[in-house]
């Protein structure tokens, strides 16, 4: 969650020093060109319908999600209140998940989804106020990369594609960046600035949320279900509030620091119910050597 949230910090860290898609261009070209790399010196063969799944994938999960996020932030959108709305995730992903991947939902994991919803509203319960001259539609943005991600979600979890995490990730960082230095070329902004603290947030985003956040999160959802990876997110806006208030200041306000104790509370609720598979150890996953995984084993229990 450290590096998930993290995200939020290089996107408003990196909006001050140049637009969006300018942002999004340079967080892609180095880490496509360093994963590209890795598939061509592994020799990686990766079947057709992979490929395609991981696209779409990507154009969901990173050029949708992010962009939202990005272009909120460009609009002045605080990182906390991004947070809250991203974190709307778990609701809108367990609901879907229940009727379209047969997920089982316990009663405490229901409970803690709520509880969770309840901490998140009060982390930025003052974060709207704070800044009255941002247009109300930007708030839609980071709603709108919300509903990306859970569709990415239910996407993976839905058709299953065999490539490894670091194969899936090398095919969605080479979408996204052909994606954005296509939009950037377009709009004229694909010169990066000498700004420091720029190159500070593209780093803040390859190393730490594209390496560390985005790629554990495939890694949790392949050993769990998605309510159960997903209630982790509720965690989202208290470790940004943190972030913002270590990289720019400003004080934590007391229903902020109540809503992470009960953010901390629910987390546990959403974790206790059963997971949907188990899936054998990472060093036996034979996808971690450049094969293709078998799928989760489930156990009698998850199958009920």
């Amino acid at each position: 969650m450290v590096m998930w949230s993290s995200g939020f910090i290089g996107a408003e860290l990196g909006s001050r020093a140049a637009p969006a898609s300018t942002l999004l261009a340079w967080r892609f070209l180095p880490a496509a060109v360093l994963l590209a790399a890795w598939l061509l010196w592994r020799r990686s063969r990766i079947p057709l319908r992979d490929l395609g799944l991981h696209a779409v994938i990507g154009l969901l999960g990173q050029c949708g999600y992010l962009y939202g996020v990005f272009a909120a932030a460009e609009q002045g959108v605080p990182a906390g209140t991004s947070a809250l709305l991203c974190a709307l995730q778990p609701i809108v992903a367990v609901a879907l998940a229940v009727p379209l991947l047969g997920d089982p939902l316990t009663r405490k994991q229901v409970a803690g989804l709520g509880l969770g919803l309840a901490g998140v509203g009060l982390v930025v319960s003052g974060d709207l106020a704070a800044r009255p001259g941002v247009p109300a539609w930007a708030y839609a943005l980071p709603a709108g990369a919300m509903l990306a991600l859970v569709a990415a979600t239910l996407t993976e979890r839905r058709t299953r594609p065999s490539a490894g995490v670091v194969e899936a990730l090398a095919i969605q960082a080479i979408v996204s960046a052909a994606c954005f230095t296509a939009l950037a070329a377009a709009t004229g902004e694909l010169a990066a600035p000498a700004d420091p603290r720029f190159w500070t947030a593209i780093v803040l985003l390859i190393v730490l949320a594209m390496f560390g956040g985005y790629g554990l999160y495939w890694i949790n959802l392949a050993r769990g279900g998605v309510a159960r990876v997903s209630g982790l997110l509720y965690l989202t806006p208290p470790a940004t509030l943190v972030w913002a208030w270590l990289m720019f200041g400003g004080a934590l306000p007391a229903p902020s620091l109540a809503g992470m104790a009960v953010c901390a509370l629910a987390v546990p609720l959403v974790r206790a119910g059963r997971a949907p598979g188990r899936v054998r150890p990472a060093a036996a996953d034979p996808g971690a050597s450049g094969g293709n995984p078998r799928p989760p084993e489930r156990t009698p229990e998850a199958t009920r």
